[in-house]
């Protein structure tokens, strides 16, 4: 029985038949300004914690006070201003755009269509071929460059919807301003250093899933995953 293969719904323009775009244009740039944006989020995020390498969980730490995990990082104390100006910038950039990009993906029904897992070709046993397909750093099948299994929807989801307002509400709970205003919030994290140990682990699963992301562009075909992120289209079109 052969398998079937899902292919994107045909536009005829004239004489010339056409697919529209793997990816809309608002998903390649919210894509893009966080991408950059992120980089910037990481390596401002690095520079603020080697001027302090130390995680504590509760309401205060500092130099001389038990800490929870010391870091393998050289310790350097200073301020880093430049890096807590950056990080700041960057996370109300990646805010902003997120609610773009969310606002587009219920309005149009990009989550439903795109990642909401559905159908028998995104059953379990898709999923841990895909698993093994993913360790094994296997190009993807053909269907796959027109639509995500299982595996790629779920950490789609879970970054978009899990991580993304996890990493960005410990990253409020650091600060002194939203304590006074909304104590609450700081209060269910256990306090501001528990906050800010919570967001370095949050910020450290965003770093793997990027760096998994990025390995497995290059697997998959680096020139037609980005034509199809920078264009919309891929070369099988």
């Amino acid at each position: 029985m052969a398998q079937s293969v899902y292919l994107p719904e045909l536009v005829i323009r004239g004489s010339e038949t056409t697919s529209p775009p793997r990816h809309s244009a608002v998903v390649r740039i919210t894509h893009w300004i966080t991408t950059l944006s992120f980089v910037a989020l990481l390596v401002s995020g690095i520079m603020i914690l080697i001027a302090h390498p130390r995680l504590y969980w509760g309401e205060t730490g500092g130099v001389g006070a038990p800490s929870l995990i010391d870091l393998p990082i050289p310790f350097k104390i200073g301020y880093s201003g430049w890096g807590r100006y950056v990080h700041f910038l960057s996370a109300w950039l990646v805010v902003l755009t997120g609610l773009v990009y969310l606002l587009e993906g219920f309005s149009t029904g990009h989550f439903k269509r795109e990642l909401v897992p559905s159908g028998e070709r995104l059953g379990w046993s898709s999923f841990w071929r895909s698993v093994v397909d993913h360790l094994r750093l296997k190009p993807p099948a053909e269907e796959e460059f027109h639509t995500y299994n299982l595996l790629q929807r779920l950490s789609y989801l879970s970054v978009v919807f899990v991580l993304f307002p996890l990493v960005i509400l410990t990253g409020l709970g650091m600060s002194p301003a939203i304590a006074s205003v909304v104590p609450a919030l700081v209060n269910g994290m256990g306090g501001q250093q528990s906050a800010r140990t919570l967001h370095f682990f949050v910020s450290s699963l965003l770093v793997l899933f990027f760096l998994v992301h990025i390995l497995m562009v290059i697997v998959a075909g680096f020139t037609s995953r980005m034509r199809a992120m920078i264009t919309g289209r891929t070369s099988h079109e």
